[in-house]
């Protein structure tokens, strides 16, 4: 059953209920009901308004609360009353633990206590209530393991998901719940195996178990589950082969099983899924090559197969294929060329082939590939960027390009009539490019993010870099640029608003990285807009000074500018980059001193201006006190990451001097009564004292 089909059943659920609802005004709340909420309530720490007998005995007029009458729900009651059938407090903002009275509330249908701040254990008693069918307490901080001994024989949906929960699930949970239909325990810490009852919950139609701890092999039961719709188990430590039981789920559209230790080859039995069109099985162990049944399957929409041991040539059967959208193949051995059919995958429009052992050319058919609108052939060994460019441009939706790590010591073309008018991602890092920036690449005014770093591309950064309006993420590191940086930067509206118009994720889980060196490994990030905003231009020969206008750019995360010939001073209105957490001036020939305003930079984690001209105190206040001392060596600076300033070494000897004048104070005072009182004494006294008092200090 899908969620909103089984919202549709509660709904039906109240319904019913609600002609029977205070159909009688001489009904009252049922006491044992009244007590039990009452117990609940007692359990909070925070208050709920519209509750208690404060502000009504009938508990049944209370927020949140649907009550429904004895003799409607055929109980035989001497005196009929209202009994609670529904408690709905989710999203009320509650403190506090989870009272066992609310097992007293048996004639409870629906309890949701979802998107709160409940903590602590969960009351045993809550899973012995002979009535509940739904009961949701996700999004809470309940702690602790599932009561073992559990008995909802009317239950249809139990979420607990995003909780601290931990232990095993119950071996118990469908002994006597046969009629469950959504099981929701994702997100927890929830270790050992899953539980082999479940096969006996023969109406399951959702499993979602990701994101625990879960070991062991899937229980052969699980695959006689007909009616499953959804089996989410991504993020565990399950293992094992997949068993070709898999087949046996013939209502099936969503297979998740990401991110576990599943080994062996993925089973050739797709054919008989075919209702299926979500398979996610990246980071595992699988080996082989893509079976048959799979790689033909007219259902698949999503296919995400990436970070195993899969080889072979790709070859797909587009023809059959006519649901693929998204293709996510990195990350393995996969050889050969890039399949040349791929552009009549009808519906395809994402694909990643990144890091693979592929070599070869951009086939001659992708100049028709018009679905096409995100594309990674990155980490590879393709050649010919000037026929790749000319082809991919005629992609008319191409929105993301990346061919990092390609193209080895070839030059980056400059033909004015190459053009990518819908192009928002562009990286083409860590290629030994030569040439220089091309005039065709200011004709991609919607760019967002742009990488061409770690090649060898030298001359000057064009002004008109200044237009991508929607810019947020420049990284042109470490080149051979030369000239100032242009001013143009400093105007970077998505800088300056912060309006990052969010480029279309082209599947749940397609990875970027970000790296900051050859050799180490990248940071990844799995929907572009996640990237920080950043200007990347350290590594170069930039000479000239540093705009002052940069602190305009009050939405910039990222400014690293080292190792430059940058000159001049550091300018004060880097203070208005309020949302700055990296400042990376070192390396340069910065000289003056480092502006006191810097302090107001609430956001700054990392920083340094080590190995440059400049002099003077280092800022005392907000985050300086955090760096270490080597983000200021190589310069002449003072203070306390670097020698005292000499204005501090003249004012802690002017204050020894007055503390050792109040020690011998007393003796100084006597010298001048002595004095008064006898010439005699008081010449001796003072010769005695004053030659005292001098040979201390001096």
């Amino acid at each position: 059953m899908r969620d909103q089909d089984f919202w549709c059943v509660i709904f039906v659920i109240g319904f019913c209920f609600q002609p029977l609802v205070l159909s009688s005004q001489n009904l009252t709340c049922n006491l044992n009901d009244l007590n039990a909420l009452e117990g609940f309530m007692g359990g909070l720490q925070s208050t709920l308004g519209n509750w208690g007998r404060n502000f009504s005995d009938d508990c049944c007029k209370w927020a949140g609360i649907t009550c429904n009458s004895s003799f409607s729900l055929g109980l035989d009651d001497s005196v009929d009353s209202y009994r609670v059938v529904e408690l709905d407090l989710s999203s009320r903002r509650l403190y506090g633990n989870l009272s066992e009275s609310l097992g007293n509330l048996v004639q409870l249908r629906a309890l949701n206590l979802s998107h709160n701040f409940l903590k602590n254990s969960l009351p045993a008693s809550l899973f012995q209530l002979p009535n509940l069918e739904y009961l949701d307490l996700s999004s809470n901080d309940f702690s602790g393991p599932i009561p073992v001994d559990f008995n909802l024989p009317s239950i249809l949906s139990l979420d607990i998901s995003q909780n601290l929960l931990n232990g095993s699930i119950p071996q118990s949970i469908c002994v006597n719940s046969t009629r469950l239909q959504v099981l929701k325990l994702a997100v927890n810490y929830l270790s050992g195996s899953l539980p082999k009852s479940l096969a006996n919950c023969s109406s399951l139609e959702a499993i979602r178990l990701s994101t625990n701890s879960l070991s062991g092999g899937v229980p052969e039961g699980i695959y006689q589950l007909q009616k499953l719709t959804r089996l989410t188990i991504q993020r565990n430590k399950l293992t094992g082969p997949l068993s070709k039981e898999v087949g046996n789920l013939i209502n099936l559209t969503r297979l998740d099983i990401s991110t576990n230790w599943f080994s062996g080859t993925i089973p050739d039995v797709f054919h008989s899924l075919r209702r299926l069109q979500f398979f996610v099985a990246h980071s595992n162990n699988f080996s082989g090559p893509i079976p048959h049944s799979l790689s033909s399957s007219p259902t698949i929409s999503f296919l995400n197969v990436r970070n195993n041991s899969l080889d072979g040539p790709i070859d797909l059967n587009c023809s059959a294929m006519t649901s693929l959208v998204s293709l996510d193949l990195g990350s393995n051995w996969f050889d050969g060329v890039i399949p040349s059919n791929l552009p009549t995958c009808r519906r395809l429009n994402n694909i990643n082939l990144a890091r693979n052992n592929m070599s070869g050319q951009i086939p001659d058919s992708f100049k028709d590939f018009h679905t096409l609108s995100y594309f990674s052939l990155s980490n590879a060994s393709y050649s010919n960027l000037s026929s790749a460019l000319h082809i991919l441009q005629q992609c008319q939706n191409l929105t993301t390009l990346i061919l990092t790590m390609n193209f080895y010591d070839e030059e980056l073309p400059a033909d004015p009539n190459l053009h990518f008018p819908r192009l928002k991602v562009f990286i083409l890092a860590n290629s030994r490019l030569t040439g220089s920036i091309p005039q065709w690449l200011s004709k991609s005014s919607r760019l967002q993010l742009l990488d061409i770093s770690w090649n060898c591309l030298e001359g000057t950064v064009p002004a008109w870099f200044g237009n991508f309006t929607n810019l947020f993420y420049l990284d042109i590191s470490n080149n051979t640029f030369t000239g100032e940086i242009p001013r143009s930067l400093t105007g970077l509206q998505s800088l300056i608003d912060g309006n990052f118009s969010s480029v279309p994720e082209p599947s749940p889980d397609f990875p970027l990285f970000q790296k900051k060196n050859v050799s180490a490994r990248g940071l990844q990030y799995n929907q572009v807009w996640s990237f920080p905003p950043t200007l990347e231009l350290s590594n170069n020969n930039f000479s000239g000074q540093i705009w002052p206008e940069f602190g305009n750019l009050k939405s910039l995360h990222v400014l690293d500018l080292k190792c430059n010939n940058l000159s001049g001073p550091i300018p004060s209105s880097f203070s208005n980059m309020v949302s700055l957490e990296t400042l990376d001036l070192s390396h340069n020939k910065l000289s003056g001193i480092i502006p006191s305003s810097l302090i107001r930079l609430s956001f700054l984690s990392k920083f340094s201006v080590a190995d440059n001209q400049l002099e003077g105190e280092i800022p005392n206040g907000g985050q300086f006190g955090t760096f270490p001392n080597s983000s200021f060596e190589g310069n002449n600076l003072c203070s306390d990451h670097a020698p005292p300033c000499p204005s501090k070494v003249h004012t802690y000897l002017d204050q020894t001097r007055k503390s050792r004048m109040n020690v011998f104070g007393v003796e100084y005072r006597g010298v001048v009564i002595g004095i008064a009182v006898g010439f005699v004494f008081g010449v001796s006294c003072f010769i005695v004292t004053d030659r005292y008092v001098w040979t201390w200090h001096f």
